[in-house]
This record gives structure tokens, C-alpha cells and sequence, in this order.
């Protein structure tokens, strides 16, 4: 079963872009973000942000190379009008984001790869592009995860 309060981010990067992915499902369809999901219970966050990359992205884990996490937990909730038509007691989530970077060749990204696939479309974008770009509920937990993780990122391409 899903910890549905428990999920990850997962940045992956190439020199100063970031991997960005195009929903093709409602109720977000064409929005943009970044890959991550939910933790299922058992996992580790770092696991759940392997599978999630794996899963929405076909990136296997030797395709990235883990350079940081956020310390904390990042936090957003659902706005009211989503909440009443949320059918679940899903209210938001308390998020781990993985700052990853990118070994293996643009080919290896496979959006469509998996049995459901998430995603339609992908992207590389500058690190800040995607803020944005998101649906705007998840937009501060966004910021909070990529300022904390840009002094890591910056480290790895100067």
C-alpha cells in the first residue's frame, strides 16, 4: 500500500537544466513538474525516489548519480476547492526531494515506457524554469526544495 501523506521529488539535472515532465492525465493534464510520487510503505524515501524516476521517466538507477536531499520534510496541502473534489482523504503531502545527476544519454528518458504512463512528454529547462511551470498548490514547496538543493547543484557544474 501507498503511504499517501509520504511522497519524494526527484530533480534530476544535466550540466545547468533540469529534467522537467509533461502530465497527459487529468486532473493536472499539461501541467508541468518534476518527477516523484508516493512512497510505498516499506521503502525508503531513497528508494521511492528511484522507482518514481524509474517508473515516470524509465531512468534506471545507474542513469543518475545521487549528489543530495533535502534535509527536512517539505509540506504542501491541497487547496479547499481540490479537497471537495477529492473523493480520498488525501490532503497533501510531506515530501523528500533527491537532487540527482543525469549519467546516461537523452535516449534513455522513456516517458511513455511503463503499463499507465504518467507523461506524454519531457524537457530539459533551466533549474528555475520549473517553478513556473507547476500547478501553482505545489509551487512554494517547489522553491523551499530548489533553494535548498541549488548550492549542491551549483557545486556540481562549476
Amino acid at each position: 500500500p501507498d503511504r499517501p501523506f509520504v511522497g519524494v521529488g526527484v530533480i534530476v539535472f544535466r550540466d545547468k537544466e533540469v529534467l522537467l515532465v509533461k502530465r497527459n492525465k487529468d486532473p493536472n493534464k499539461g501541467h508541468w513538474s518534476i518527477p516523484g510520487g508516493r512512497q510505498i510503505l516499506g521503502e525508503t524515501t531513497k528508494e521511492a525516489a528511484q522507482r518514481e524516476l524509474m517508473e515516470e521517466t524509465g531512468l534506471p538507477k545507474d542513469a543518475v548519480d545521487l549528489v543530495a536531499c533535502t534535509r527536512g520534510w517539505l509540506r504542501y496541502r491541497l487547496p479547499r476547492r481540490l479537497l471537495r473534489q477529492n473523493r480520498s482523504d488525501f490532503v497533501g503531502q510531506k515530501q523528500k526531494w533527491y537532487l540527482l545527476k543525469m549519467l546516461a544519454d537523452d535516449d534513455t528518458v522513456q516517458v511513455d515506457a511503463g503499463q499507465d504512463p504518467e507523461f506524454d512528454g519531457w524537457r530539459w529547462v533551466s533549474y528555475w524554469y520549473p517553478l513556473g511551470q507547476v500547478v501553482a498548490f505545489k509551487r512554494d514547496v517547489y522553491r523551499r526544495a530548489m533553494k535548498e538543493l541549488a548550492p549542491a547543484l551549483s557545486r556540481c557544474i562549476d
